[in-house]
């Protein structure tokens, strides 16, 4: 199945074509991205001085959880003063880029994958508090340990979109990170609903089966986890058209060498798991279509080519066949 590119693929292309030597021109591009994500390119001061703004609906709940420090950490040299309308701005001056153009490769990254690092914010804070939490832990037994070190963190809430959320929760043996998503059609939610308790399911039993013990645990339920409990703002789930998604990940899944991909895989689950809702209603939709052309096939090889103009009755008389 397809995998989603963690990067914004046309800001990727734009800035690797800006930065191979050609001519500077005007840009002014506006690009928009998954959850509603917004980018603005322009050359607001000159050609060879290039604006890069990003708009992200749950920014200052990402704020909350120190966004800002991995923008920082990430873009430091190059941040500017947000462009209005934006939450988060970066220059680049063509003029003064990394000689080595792997350096500037590695810039291009960087900037495609901007989203991705103001989104990490809280899954890396997450990831830090239960290394915290494993700490004390590991100093007391099960049962004399104290009672904030058994329930873990806060539960982190990163409203991304509209009506759903993602919600992090750190604790001394795991990392909880819980996808709350809308169904709007109801084909959406047989489909989703067959998709995550069925196949997810399946494929996550048979990759243990087939020893491949990186996987996390994956659950599914239509109403709020225990997690979630006396967390404001949930929806209602009498209605069938949430559903709330549970990865577990574990702390072999939360090593120095692995967070990072792990953030960029379970940042888009959201979209990937809806995509291939839509992906798989457009091939079945295609296969009906098939069916319907050899079901019409077959019913006009079955009408003779040569119809008879004329029938004769048992007594001899002929009449016309209409």
């Amino acid at each position: 199945m397809l995998l989603l590119d963690y990067h914004n693929v046309l800001i990727h292309t734009l800035l690797t074509e800006r930065f191979s030597g050609s001519p500077p021109v005007s840009i002014d591009q506006i690009v928009s991205d998954f959850d509603g994500v917004t980018f603005h390119l322009s050359t607001p001061e000159s050609k060879s001085k290039i604006l890069i703004s990003i708009s992200v609906k749950c920014f200052n709940d990402l704020v909350k959880y120190g966004a800002q420090d991995v923008l920082a950490r990430e873009y430091g040299p190059y941040i500017v003063s947000p462009e209005p309308g934006f939450d988060f701005s970066i220059q680049v001056d063509l003029e003064n880029l990394p000689e080595d153009p792997a350096a500037r490769d590695e810039l291009v990254r960087k900037i495609s994958l901007m989203r991705r690092n103001a989104m990490a914010a809280p899954f890396e804070r997450a990831f830090e508090e239960h290394a915290k939490f494993a700490e004390e832990a590991s100093k007391f037994s099960s049962e004399s340990a104290p009672e904030g070190v058994r329930e873990g963190g806060e539960v982190m809430a990163i409203h991304y979109r509209d009506e759903e959320a993602i919600y992090v929760k750190a604790s001394h043996d795991r990392v909880t990170v819980i996808f709350s998503t809308i169904f709007r059609e109801e084909t959406d939610r047989v489909y989703g609903k067959v998709f995550l308790q069925v196949g997810v399911s399946a494929e996550f039993v048979d990759a243990r089966r087939r020893a491949i013990q990186n996987a996390p645990q994956v659950l599914f339920r239509q109403d709020p986890p225990l997690e979630l409990h006396g967390v404001p703002g949930l929806s209602d789930p009498g209605t069938g058209e949430i559903g709330y998604v549970t990865f577990v990940l574990f702390p072999r899944h939360l090593t120095l060498q692995r967070r990072d991909e792990v953030i960029s895989h379970i940042q888009t689950f959201r979209d990937y798991f809806h995509y291939h809702i839509k992906a798989s209603k457009a091939y079945i939709h295609s296969r009906m279509r098939r069916r319907t052309a050899d079901f019409l096939q077959v019913l006009r090889r079955a009408r003779p080519e040569n119809e008879e103009k004329e029938r004769k009755t048992a007594s001899g008389r002929t009449f016309r066949v209409q």
